[in-house]
């Protein structure tokens, strides 16, 4: 023993109790950091002095849904986030609990180097290109790194980006009895947009309704976007004018009733048309 006291050594699989979650790790996992909090704690000799929980697992009193990133950060030196991550700056703080320096340093925001656009993609996360001190490097906006980027895809034109916008609408119609020339014109109910909300945005500029998606991310992709006007060629104009050309388009229809007196019948439709921009 040592100084008298039990010697309990540490088993090769961990259980971990991190702010009520539970995870699962190897030994090796947690000492593979030199210096850092969790090295402390199980390079110890004895497992003695750590705090438990009733189960017995290893207890730590920090953020239980943040430490998943900390232990895949200590799994192999790397950091993968999710698109648009709204926790970067708490997980910072984080990372600097368990005195982890060369995470802290990942997740700190920084300005990319110059040449950085054509080794890595363009950028997709908003605080991956906040402004630096160098003003003559910085991506003021992300439409300005949105623009970096497009002059770097082959063939890319005025800055323009590729990309898809589809355009759906459900409507109604009458179809009569005799022939399809009795068929009155389709009522329009609203127009629904589905696609990056940059190119929405760069298209349809006032004309979209905002009201259900507010402070969308200009790289993230969504259908909650609708037209504030029921006229299809109205949209296809823009589109067109948008250096736009119709790729596809289906529709399918269903008969929802027919008119008791007359037999027309009441037909409702869903159609799609995925335009695209090179």
């Amino acid at each position: 023993g040592i100084s008298g006291e039990e010697v309990i050594p540490f088993p090769e699989i961990i259980e971990l109790n991190v702010g009520g979650q539970v995870y699962i790790t190897r030994y090796s996992t947690l000492t593979s950091v030199p210096d850092s909090l969790l090295w402390e704690m199980f390079s110890q000799k004895s497992a003695k002095g750590l705090a438990r929980d009733t189960k017995g697992r290893f207890f730590v009193d920090r953020d239980g849904f943040l430490f998943r990133y900390i232990l895949d950060y200590m799994r192999d030196q790397q950091l993968v986030l999710p698109d648009h991550f709204p926790e970067r700056g708490r997980l910072q703080r984080e990372a600097e609990f368990f005195n982890l320096p060369e995470l802290v340093k990942l997740l700190a925001p920084k300005i990319s180097k110059q040449n950085s656009l054509g080794d890595e993609g363009c950028p997709s996360d908003p605080e991956d290109s906040s402004p630096g001190i160098d003003s003559a490097r910085s991506l003021g906006s992300l439409g300005a790194a949105a623009a970096a980027c497009a002059s770097l895809v082959p063939g890319a034109m005025d800055g323009k980006r590729s990309g898809f916008i589809t355009i759906g609408y459900r409507g109604s119609y009458t179809l009569g009895r005799d022939s399809h020339t009795d068929a009155k014109f389709r009522r329009v109910a609203r127009i629904m947009v589905c696609g990056k909300t940059s190119l929405a945005k760069e298209v349809f500029g006032e004309t979209l309704n905002e009201s259900r998606d507010p402070d969308r991310p200009p790289e993230r992709y969504t259908s909650r976007y609708y037209l504030k006007f029921t006229f299809l060629e109205q949209a296809f104009d823009k589109l067109a004018d948008a250096g736009f050309h119709m790729v596809a388009c289906n529709s399918t229809g269903t008969c929802a009733f027919a008119h008791e007196q007359t037999d027309d019948k009441i037909w409702t439709s869903y159609t799609e048309y995925v335009f695209y921009r090179e």
